[in-house]
């Protein structure tokens, strides 16, 4: 027998599980990430959006607009008072990446695919997760009058007390001095977190970090049209090392 014909047995084989579907309605292995999404009736202000379905807890979401949020011991006011518009989005993205069940064909094992170590201690992370070109240009016309000493969030603080502070020698400089572009602001913030999509909300094609929740997740939508076997194997254990041993069996 061939090994194009082993190759088709091999996929006939595969559980029905290992075609992309493993990839929606999922949750991050990463704290505090539920092990699986469900109704949230008690989700707070801007996380309101997923309580039908979401990855966070009330606590989570309570947490994630404090001060000083419990979650990353990080405040967006580090360079002083924050706008409120520009805060609103910051407090929006934070609800979308704890709360979205629709991430999964995005999530990434950190450690794996030159992603490195994350500094919060977490077993997965979201990489180029596409956001709508409108939620980017948004963030960054609300935010150009606030201030920031960096343009990754994700690492490089220095500590005092226990707290994350401006690098020695970092300056607070207004956002356009970081993120001179809206792509810049999406994709630096969070260490590739997100990638500017050049497509529009409602194409199904980019992914809303808020939406109304009277008019349903959108987001859904757009995981299904990411999601395939290709995406998967990193959850599909038995069909990758099929196609790693496929040459031996030739």
């Amino acid at each position: 027998m061939g090994w194009w014909w082993r190759f088709l047995l091999g996929l006939w084989a595969v559980p029905p599980t290992c075609t992309g579907h493993e990839l929606l309605n999922v949750c991050m292995n990463a704290k505090p990430h539920k092990p699986e999404p469900g109704p949230e009736a008690e989700l707070y202000e801007e996380c309101i959006p997923w309580k039908d379905n979401a990855c966070c807890t009330a606590s989570t979401s309570w947490e994630a607009h404090l001060d000083v949020s419990l979650l990353y011991n990080f405040s967006l006011a580090h360079c002083g008072i924050m706008m409120p518009d520009c805060q609103r989005h910051f407090l929006q993205a934070i609800c979308f990446y704890q709360c979205s069940p629709n991430l999964g064909p995005w999530i990434q094992q950190v450690g794996k695919g030159g992603l490195g170590v994350d500094p919060r201690g977490q077993v997965e992370r979201v990489l180029d997760a596409p956001l709508c070109l409108e939620d980017c240009e948004r963030w960054w016309a609300d935010c150009r009058t606030s201030h920031t000493c960096k343009s990754n969030w994700l690492g490089g603080w220095a500590w005092s007390r226990g707290k994350p502070r401006c690098p020695e020698r970092a300056s607070c400089r207004p956002f356009p001095h970081h993120f001179p572009t809206p792509a810049d602001l999406c994709e630096r913030i969070w260490s590739g977190s997100f990638r500017a999509s050049p497509e529009r909300r409602g194409s199904g094609r980019c992914l809303q970090k808020w939406f109304e929740p009277t008019r349903g997740n959108p987001n859904a939508e757009v995981a299904r049209h990411f999601a395939s076997p290709a995406r998967s194997w990193a959850r599909c254990p038995g069909l990758l090392a099929f196609l790693l041993l496929l040459p031996l069996l030739s």
